[in-house]
């Protein structure tokens, strides 16, 4: 699965490295994912897609008292299951805040290890807040 940047917008020069506008955000941020996102808790949501790009699984886990979201083993049991070769994982952060934490980056360099042992690539992980998402892929951090 490749991401690419809608027709005819460009970059802001000025944003982050691997932020996205959320009027620049593609249809799978747009429409499959965002409106999966409470303002008020963190949600992590794990989309899995066959080989033709098609959506087989979506799972979703809630943000425990602390905000942390924990991926159950029976979560990712049912999106391997589903015969799966790609993954997308994206949450969200309420703060307003799209910079991933350390909590975050260590989260995405351990998934994308465990999925690459299946054989399963993991696309990116985004972080989403009202103004617009933060891409782990496009700030060369997957």
């Amino acid at each position: 699965m490749t991401l690419h940047e809608p027709v005819g917008q460009r970059l802001d020069p000025l944003a982050p490295p691997g932020f996205v506008a959320r009027q620049s955000e593609d249809g799978i941020a747009c429409d499959l994912l965002r409106p999966h996102f409470p303002p008020d808790r963190e949600t992590l949501l794990l989309a899995g897609f066959d080989g033709y790009e098609r959506l087989v699984r979506l799972e979703q886990a809630e943000g425990d008292r602390n905000g942390r979201c924990i991926i159950y083993p029976q979560s990712w049991r049912s999106l391997l299951c589903s015969g799966v070769v790609r993954v997308l994982m994206a949450h969200n952060h309420p703060s307003g805040i799209a910079r991933p934490s350390d909590a975050d980056r260590r989260c995405t360099q351990e998934a994308a290890l465990f999925l690459r042992t299946l054989d399963v690539e993991l696309v990116d992980h985004l972080i989403f807040v009202e103004s617009g998402h933060f891409s782990f892929r496009r700030a060369e951090l997957l």
